[in-house]
């Protein structure tokens, strides 16, 4: 395997490079609620420069972890032990996140972790598990270990930006937090499938359409800010009251 590294084609021509570009689209898109998942972890650090050393630190480890999950990943699709693994975890996270209290500031479920210690591994550990699943569709799509390879080195980097977004956009939207651990639980219930049942596995689109939905309905709302408090428009008894004031 690390032969086909060294000794990988200059001239690849045109098939390599829309092979790299749906590559890089597939991480892009199954990154998305892997990225919430890892904005949810971080933004239990109530610090901001907390958070971005979560990331960075977190992501660095997830990146070799990735990295070595995909030179190994023709004997590691062997073992159904590890997509079980990958299953139960993301399974357990989910489960974790809807069981855990709300913060009272603006109702959201948190994880609750505080430590910066803490809160790396996690990061790189769920990174892991979800890369099961998109390692082993990259795979199916090409057969080139240096493609993958440079792929997933694009999709660890835009999972990076990604997620720091997301921290900004889980405080300004309200069900984009419970979507994303929605498509979290819908991962792990796939992986958990094709240990069972391989046959019984959804097509890729169909899960890309479902994680689409969701996100749509993630979106769709935000979060009242205090200039504008929930009950407080123009028809409100105060407005209504003041106005009649001033007709007098």
């Amino acid at each position: 395997m690390l032969e086909n590294i060294i000794d990988f084609p200059l001239d690849s021509g045109i098939e390599t490079f829309f092979l790299l570009v749906i590559l890089i689209s597939l991480e892009a898109v199954l990154s998305a609620d892997n990225a919430i998942a890892l904005a949810a972890i971080s933004q239990s650090l109530k610090n901001s420069e907390l958070q971005r050393q979560a990331l960075n630190i977190g992501l660095i480890f997830a990146y070799v972890l990735r990295m070595l999950l995909i030179l190994t990943a023709t004997w590691v699709i062997r073992f159904w032990q590890f997509e079980l693994l990958g299953a139960f975890y993301l399974l357990w996270l989910t489960f974790n996140y809807f069981t855990s209290q709300e913060d009272e500031s603006n109702s959201h479920h948190t994880l609750g972790y505080s430590s910066l210690w803490q809160v790396i591994p996690l990061i790189a550990v769920t990174d892991l598990a979800f890369s099961l699943d998109s390692v082993t569709t990259a795979i199916a799509i090409a057969d080139e270990i240096w493609l993958i390879l440079l792929g997933g080195t694009i999709g660890v980097i835009t999972l990076r930006f990604l997620a720091e977004l997301f921290i900004r956009w889980l405080e300004e939207y309200t069900h984009l937090e419970d979507a994303g651990f929605i498509t979290v639980g819908l991962v792990g219930l796939r992986l958990l499938v094709r240990v069972i049942q391989p046959d019984w596995v959804p097509p890729e689109l169909f899960m890309i359409s479902i994680v689409f939905v969701l996100f749509i309905w993630g979106f769709s709302k935000r979060n009242e800010t205090e200039e504008n408090p929930p009950g407080k428009n123009e028809d409100s008894p105060d407005l209504v009251k003041v106005s009649s004031e001033k007709d007098q």
